[in-house]
């Protein structure tokens, strides 16, 4: 059986090939801001398991009988929801905002074969920004832009995003972008890797 993961996403390549899991990789063509806004006053973390389930069941239509592995993430913070920044000013408001508070950031996934949902999850983590000068931020997004222009927190933890931060709360997978733990004990589950 094949597994797709539904995204182009290099961090969550990234985790995958770690973890030894063979996977082919098809982005999925989606309106998210679409399924967001059908989504309006729902939990954030339901938003990312939908927006999972609809990129991995829109890749699993184009593919018959594979396994569709779909993911999203997006941030929260002081009860507002941030999407990927849209320039680099707009990364420099997010970044403003974020300096000294808490930044939650919820992370969905989904398996779908042919059209049904056989599994979803979800992981929270969160990330206490430190008070970032404008210095900071400018020099920060010298090094760093465009590289988080798709970064919905305008970092990279694996690069030096990992400066915006004075503590993080949850795995470093759901940092990434992906609750890989409960998607590799789902994988077990199906049979699609070895218990």
């Amino acid at each position: 059986m094949t597994l797709i993961l539904a995204s182009k996403s290099a961090s969550r390549r990234a985790m995958l090939d770690a973890a030894g899991v063979h996977y082919e990789s098809m982005p999925a063509e989606i309106d998210e801001r679409a399924v967001e806004k059908s989504l309006s006053g729902e939990k954030p973390g339901e938003i990312a398991r939908a927006l999972g389930v609809a990129k991995a069941r829109a890749v699993s239509l184009l593919e018959p009988h594979s396994l569709v592995l779909g993911s999203d993430s997006l941030v929260v913070c002081d009860g507002e929801r941030f999407d990927k920044p849209a320039s680099r000013d707009a990364a420099v408001d997010h970044l403003r905002f974020f300096s000294g508070k808490v930044m939650e950031l919820h992370s969905g996934a989904a398996l779908v074969r042919d059209g049904e949902v056989l599994w979803t999850g979800t992981a929270m983590a969160s990330l206490h920004v430190r008070e970032l000068s404008d210095a900071f931020i400018q020099n920060y997004l010298d090094v760093e832009w465009p590289a988080v222009a798709g970064c919905v927190g305008v970092f990279r933890i694996e690069a030096i995003g990992v400066q915006l931060f004075e503590r993080i709360e949850g795995d470093q997978f759901t940092v990434l972008g992906m609750p890989l733990l409960p998607v590799l004990a789902a994988l077990r589950e199906l049979g699609e890797l070895p218990e």
